[in-house]
């Protein structure tokens, strides 16, 4: 996947279409990015201790890889990513400007 854990992204699709937020969590086998403050669903949960109440939690939950798309932090446009290969190291650079990722 060409996306990380700490990129800036853009969701592309959806019901938070427009919003930006970090990149949290990367499931690259099931192609999945969790984003934070993105796609928020309230989860029930039971009480655990007798006397105390249930909540209702608001968890983020992963969404597809494919409907987010990566933010250049140099020029703050929406971006593919390549890479550039160095001797030993591959680096991800940005489609638009150039710049290293």
């Amino acid at each position: 996947m060409k996306i990380k854990k700490g990129d800036q992204v853009q969701i592309v699709s959806g019901k938070d279409r427009g919003k930006r937020g970090k990149v949290l969590y990367v499931f690259p086998g099931r192609k999945k990015v969790t984003v934070e403050k993105i796609n928020i669903v309230k989860r029930h949960v039971r009480p655990k201790k007798e006397g105390e109440k249930g909540q209702r939690v608001e968890v983020p939950v992963p969404m597809d890889a494919s409907n987010v798309m990566l933010v250049c932090p140099k020029c703050e446009k929406l971006t593919r990513v390549g890479y550039k290969i160095e001797e030993k190291n591959k680096l991800r650079i940005c489609k638009k400007c150039g710049n290293e990722l």
